[in-house]
């Protein structure tokens, strides 16, 4: 019985939460996909192949995940057709899905006029932007030391625009290169400062 009652409980629980998926297919672009899948908890993957068996795994805030969720109900958990009926150049197909125990509702377009697609948009751009920022980063700290202070410096551009999620993330990464000198020193000195400027902002 007690086993039983918490099957029952565990079953409850995951019938109850709720995830989105967001995708962007851009055959030509770099990267030509992308796919973001955010829980309410704000977990939230990164992926740049529908296969990728090693996504970039961030955290959303409490607030950041809630207004996520309040576009797709505002949306009807996409249930209804968002494509605008303009003529516009093709800017990807995107798809945005919303999960609830074995609900699924999704729906995809090119462009919409409806505010808060466009809003919800805005958000699938930040994230994505994060993502590849961070693989950029990543990849040259790695692979490519005297490219570090221009993927550094790319980060820095991002951050100050608003373009970024979650750069508590990216922390690793620079102290990473603020600790080794086998980076020059101007990428060092600038890997330090953002991330004093990261934590401050988290204090």
């Amino acid at each position: 019985m007690k086993w039983t009652a918490i099957f029952l409980l565990c079953s409850a629980l995951t019938a109850g939460e709720s995830r989105l998926f967001l995708s962007k297919s851009f055959p030509g672009s770099s990267p030509d996909y992308v796919a973001i899948t955010i829980e309410q908890s704000g977990v939230t993957e990164y992926k740049e192949a529908a296969d990728d068996d090693h996504p970039l795994k961030l955290q959303l805030s409490a607030s950041e995940a809630a207004e996520l969720f309040a576009l797709a109900e505002k949306l009807d958990h996409f249930k209804r057709p968002l494509e605008s009926a303009l003529k516009v150049a093709k800017m990807g197909v995107k798809t945005f899905r919303f999960e609830k125990g074995t609900e699924k509702t999704e729906v995809s377009f090119n462009f919409s006029e409806d505010l808060d697609a466009r809003a919800m948009v805005d958000w699938f751009e930040k994230i994505s932007e994060t993502g590849q920022t961070y693989w950029a980063l990543d990849r040259a700290v790695k692979y490519d030391k005297l490219g570090v202070n221009q993927a550094l410096l790319q980060f820095n551009i991002a951050m100050d625009k608003k373009k970024l999620v979650s750069t508590q993330l990216f922390l690793p990464l620079l102290d990473r290169i603020a600790k080794n000198d086998s980076y020059m020193n101007m990428a060092r000195t600038r890997a330090a400062n953002l991330a004093e400027a990261i934590r401050a902002v988290a204090k």
